[in-house]
């Protein structure tokens, strides 16, 4: 395709993005406001709210907090159109055998990203809570505004299913022949280490707790990443060693 024609094709593609994002944020604004998605996020603190409430310090914070989560809950919806148009612009460069792994491994995100917001959400917020508010309780009273606390628990449950991406990136990358089994047991050490980085960065408050239980998983996950790393490794040289199924052109054959 000449460089004219992939342009317009990119063009074309960053539109229906854009198109998609829109339309996702008004479906996500009436999904916050019709199906109490508000009140889910507020479960997990509510019995130490005086009142069951989150406090709202001016008029307009009910409005711009259900537009905040529902343009959120948008990109989660249409995330998967936006792969495809992604995809769909990149795949022509890629090879079959390429592509056998980067397809199933985009499905796997999927389940990875809602697991690790599961997990933020029924482990590591049971935990992070009680124990940021059991401080100087003598001396302060959790009176909690909206904003604030909507804003802590979306970045620990979009962090959570972030990171869980781990394997999904490392797959993607052996697949494309950029890491090796070995490189990544060679490198274990300094993934420790950004992993702890990455971990501080997205918890929500600078929270040890939470970036301990982010730590955790995220090794767990580098270990399994590994092993599909080697997977996929062993496939791309049984398939770079197999031998023709047919003889090449002009080929003599042997007793001919």
């Amino acid at each position: 395709m000449p460089f004219l024609d992939h342009l317009e094709e990119l063009r074309w593609r960053i539109l229906w993005s854009v198109i998609a994002v829109f339309l996702g944020a008004l479906l996500g604004f009436v999904i916050v406001h019709k199906l109490g998605v508000m009140q889910i996020l507020i479960d997990p603190i509510v019995e130490h709210l005086p009142e069951g409430k989150l406090l709202m310090l001016s008029p307009t914070d009910g409005f711009f907090v259900t537009l905040k989560l529902g343009l959120v809950v948008g990109l989660i919806l249409v995330f998967p159109i936006l792969v495809y148009q992604v995809w769909s612009f990149l795949s022509p460069a890629l090879e079959p055998q390429e592509k056998k792994v980067i397809v199933p491994s985009l499905y796997f995100g999927l389940l990875l990203f809602a697991a690790g917001v599961a997990m933020a959400y029924f482990i590591a917020l049971p935990v992070t809570i009680p124990f940021l508010l059991g401080f100087q309780t003598e001396f302060l009273a959790a009176n909690l505004e909206v904003n604030r606390y909507m804003g802590f628990v979306t970045k620990l449950l979009i962090g959570f299913g972030v990171v869980f991406e781990l394997p999904v990136v490392i797959m993607i990358l052996s697949a494309l022949g950029l890491v090796t089994p070995t490189f990544l047991r060679d490198k274990r050490r300094h993934a420790i280490v950004l992993i702890t980085i990455l971990a501080s960065f997205l918890s929500p408050g600078d929270v040890i707790t939470v970036t301990v239980l982010m730590m955790v998983p995220l090794i767990f996950l580098y270990e399994v990443s590994i092993l599909l790393s080697q997977v996929i490794y062993r496939r791309r040289e049984a398939n770079r060693i197999q031998p023709p199924a047919e003889p090449p052109p002009g080929a003599v054959e042997v007793g001919g």
